[in-house]
């Protein structure tokens, strides 16, 4: 039998270590770890660059895509931790080198190793990179709507908001 103390102390103690093992690995991230969200963005901005306009990952596509794969794209989420991770071993082989560590000539190259490599992993990240970088801002990527501007469109009204132009004097 325990005594009262020795069960408050083992308390205390189980609930430091539950309690460091909680914020250890804070991260933004919902579902990526920051190493995954870090190759992913190389991949990402190999896809979309950034030239007068934000590349991908400026855009907020790893953000995007981060969100998806907590709902719509979770089937997914194997095959990205799996392509993610033989991407950084695929620059670790090259370079022996992070593939966010990379130059941008061997992100290139890697970029397209992996095209050629692993076709269904780029694939993935091409088609949910340009979803990102094109679709809705509210989903967390084409942020400041940079994509809509870049085509010049104007950013589309939300439904049921901004309808009607109350500012033109009418009266009801």
């Amino acid at each position: 039998m325990y005594s009262r103390r020795e069960v408050l102390v083992g308390s205390a103690a189980a609930g430091a270590a539950w309690m460091t093992g909680c914020f250890s690995q804070r991260t933004h991230w919902q579902v990526l770890s920051d190493s995954e969200a870090r190759t992913l963005a190389v991949l990402c901005d190999q896809i979309v660059p950034a030239d007068d306009f934000p590349s991908a990952s400026q855009a907020g596509v790893v953000t995007f895509i981060d969100r998806q794969l907590t709902g719509p794209y979770r089937r997914h989420r194997k095959a990205y931790r799996k392509g993610l991770e033989d991407a950084e071993k695929l620059s670790r082989t090259r370079f022996s080198v992070e593939l966010s560590n990379a130059n941008a000539a061997q992100q290139l190259e890697l970029a397209r190793a992996i095209e050629r490599e692993h076709p269904a992993l780029f694939e993935l990240v091409r088609r949910h990179t340009l979803q990102g970088y094109y679709g809705s801002p509210r989903h967390g990527g084409n942020k400041d709507a940079v994509s809509w501007r870049m085509l010049g469109l104007a950013e589309p009204p939300l439904r049921g908001r901004a309808q009607y132009d109350f500012t033109a004097g009418s009266k009801p």
